[in-house]
Order: C-alpha cells, then structure tokens, then sequence
C-alpha cells in the first residue's frame, strides 16, 4: 500500500504536480506584477524550493567569494549565482522592466490604429490604395535612365484608364518616367577630340540648358520668347539665329519655331499642373580635333486641359527631339567662346494639328469634332524611341495610336 510522503520533505518530487521551473516562473510573474492565476501549491513546498534555491547561492558565493552582483563593475569575477535574474532579486534593470512595459501598451495602441485603419479603408478606400504601387495615386515603379536605344516601343501601362486634372498621365507609358529637368542625366564626362574634361563638361551642362529653356520653362511653354536658349547658341553660326528669330516673330510653314522649341497657345490650353514628365538620353562623341559633340535625344510629355473650363478632359501631347550640338575650341575655329553650335536638329509631334502654322501646338481632345486636314499619313506611336529621327520621315499628317 502506497503512503503519500510529508509535503515538507525536500527529497521526494512527487509532492507536487508543478515542477521547479513552473513554480519559479509563477513566483516570478508574482514579483513582476503578472497576472498568471496561483497554482494550487501547498505552501511548504514553496518554502522548500526557496530554501534550496538560496543554499545553492549562498554554496556559491563560499565558493567563488569575489563573484556575483558584489563584483567589480566591468570585470567578472566569477560565475553568476544560480538563482535566475529578475526572481527574488527583480528585474535585471529598470531599462528592461519599463521597456517591456512600453512595448505592451504599444501593442495595445496598435491594435487600436489597426482597427481605425480598417475602419477607415473601409470607407474611404481609395485614402489607402492610391497610395499603393498600381492604385491610382502613387506611381509605378520609376525606369531606370535610358543609357541606348530602346528595342522597341514601351508596353502597355499596368494602369489602364482616362487621364484626370488628379492623375493627368494614367494610361500612359510616361507614368513610369523621370519628371522635369532631373530627367535629363548628364553622362560620365572624359576628355575627347584635344577637349579637356572641363571643356566636355560644358559642353554638357549647356545642352542640358537648351533643352530644359525650349521644352521646359513654364514661359515658353506658354508661349513667351526662349532667349534663354537663344543664349546658348552661336551668333556666328550662319542663318541660325536669324531663322529662329524670324520663326518666332511670325511663324509660318517654312519658318515654324516649333521645330527646336515647344509652345502652346495659352489662349487655347494651358498645362495641368507643374510636371511634365521626360525620358531620353544624351551621349558623346569626338568631332574633329577640337570639336567635341554631344547628341540628344529626348521625349517629353505634356498633359493640357483647356484654357476656358479647365476642369474637364486631359489631353497629352508628345514631342520627341534629336539634336547635335558641338563645343568648338576657339584657338582653332571661329567660333564665339562659351557658345554651342547646332549641327542638326529633328522633331516629332505627337497629338497636334496638322494644318495649323501659327507657332503653337494645338492638341487633340476626344471629344472634338472632325475638322481640318484629314489625316493621310502612317499610325506612329509617340512613345517610340526604337527608331531614329533623320529628317527623312513622312511629312504627311498621319494619327497616333495613343498618347
């Protein structure tokens, strides 16, 4: 016949259900101020495992005498007492107690905001997935700098749709590009063709400047005189200047200031907002000695509403331009120092009128009626920058299959 042993006998692990470690780890919720319901534990047992525990410490402090929390700070003395950190002395630091404090009344406050943030989407949705890559507030994944020629024309946008006044390049493969004057990347400058490093970095840094003066000044762009650009160019280039100054004080078919610069009636359209995005790039190449060049080919695109009622749809014109521009060293050319002279310089529109020759673009709206010249040229996408501009291209009016 079986006896149950005296619960106080300290060598018998059969009086109790709970072992050491769930009695230590209940004793320690207790000190911490847990709120873990007791165990049904006699209390002499409880007694028993305390006075064990601290016979262990006090065998080790005559064991090791410099050793414990009596140690020098910095240096250890000897190993640490058997008794748990955060038991019967406390916690191990105040930093760690409050810490944990702060994380669970965090974790409080966040389920909180959680539940107001689903709250919330629930309502509004769009607050939440316009700001998500593919909702219609944020933007897609941005393209890296075009550094060669595409392969062939961009694919069609993750995000289909009509454009807004909110979201002007929706639908469009320009939602991805670089915006503005940042877009334009000047390339690794080497010294080329007897120019030095500094001389080809100007020579950079002044396209740059031509083309965000032609394509990207707000005043330009509504029309206004680009001297800035002008600036850039050569006086002493022959007929240059001449013609473009003639283009722009009254424009016609042969004189068409729209070939090196991009302007808009602001009587007719204005721009939606302050960003027009842009992708292309620039590269160089040695001329003759002391000619260093530097090619350009670049798209932007512009999103318009109209001048009276703005409010309503967006239009999107696209402009691509090739340019070659050279910085000549003036000890061997007649040149005018600090100034570039263009070489070449072609033009695409995308989304204007044919037959209109009065300086500005003129974009198409979907809902316009048919007028003017009706198109007879090729379909072009305006967002191909596969194929080169030579000059040779069709002259007819043709029609774009997207913008």
């Amino acid at each position: 016949m079986s006896t149950v042993p005296p619960p106080d006998r300290p060598d018998d692990e059969s009086a109790s259900s709970l072992s050491d470690e769930q009695l230590a780890a209940f004793l320690r919720e207790a000190a911490e101020g847990g709120g873990t319901s007791a165990p049904k534990e006699p209390s002499a047992r409880a007694r028993m495992v305390a006075r064990r525990l601290r016979e262990e410490d006090e065998a080790g402090q005559r064991a090791h005498p410099g050793g414990g929390r009596g140690g020098r700070k910095g240096k250890a003395q000897g190993p640490p007492p058997a008794t748990p950190p955060g038991w019967r002395t406390g916690p191990a630091s105040h930093e760690g107690r409050g810490g944990g404090s702060r994380r669970r009344r965090w974790g409080v406050g966040a389920g909180v905001v959680a539940l107001v943030a689903l709250a919330v989407v629930a309502v509004r949705p769009s607050l939440v997935l316009d700001r998500l890559p593919g909702g219609d507030g944020g933007s897609e994944q941005a393209l890296a700098a075009e550094t060669a020629r595409p392969t062939g024309a961009p694919g069609e946008p993750a995000r289909s749709g009509r454009a807004t006044r909110e979201h002007p390049f929706r639908g469009s493969p320009a939602e991805r590009w670089a915006e503005g004057a940042d877009a334009i990347e000047i390339p690794e400058v080497k010294a080329l063709a007897g120019m030095s490093e500094e001389d080809v970095a100007f020579a950079l840094r002044r396209t740059k400047e031509l083309l965000v003066a032609a394509n990207l000044d707000p005043g330009v762009l509504r029309g206004e005189r680009p001297d800035k650009a002008l600036a850039v160019l050569d006086p002493k280039q022959p007929e240059l200047l001449p013609k473009l100054r003639r283009s722009l004080r009254a424009p016609d078919e042969e004189h068409d200031p729209l070939k090196l610069f991009t302007r808009f009636d602001p009587e007719e359209t204005r721009l939606v907002g302050d960003v027009v995005k842009v992708r292309g790039r620039m590269t160089l190449a040695a001329g003759k000695p002391g000619v260093v060049k530097v090619n350009a080919d670049y798209t932007f695109v512009y999103p318009l509403v109209r001048a009276e009622g703005g409010d309503g749809e967006v239009a999107r014109t696209i402009v691509r331009r090739v340019l070659t521009l050279t910085l000549n060293d003036p000890a061997r050319w007649d040149v005018t120092e600090g100034k570039l002279l263009l070489e070449k310089y072609f033009t695409e529109h995308g989304n204007t009128a044919c037959d209109v020759h009065d300086g500005y673009l003129h974009p198409g709206f979907a809902d316009d009626g048919p007028s003017g010249e009706r198109p007879t040229g090729p379909l072009t996408d305006p967002y191909d920058r596969s194929q080169p501009l030579t000059g040779s291209e069709s002259e007819d009016c043709g029609r774009v299959t997207r913008t």
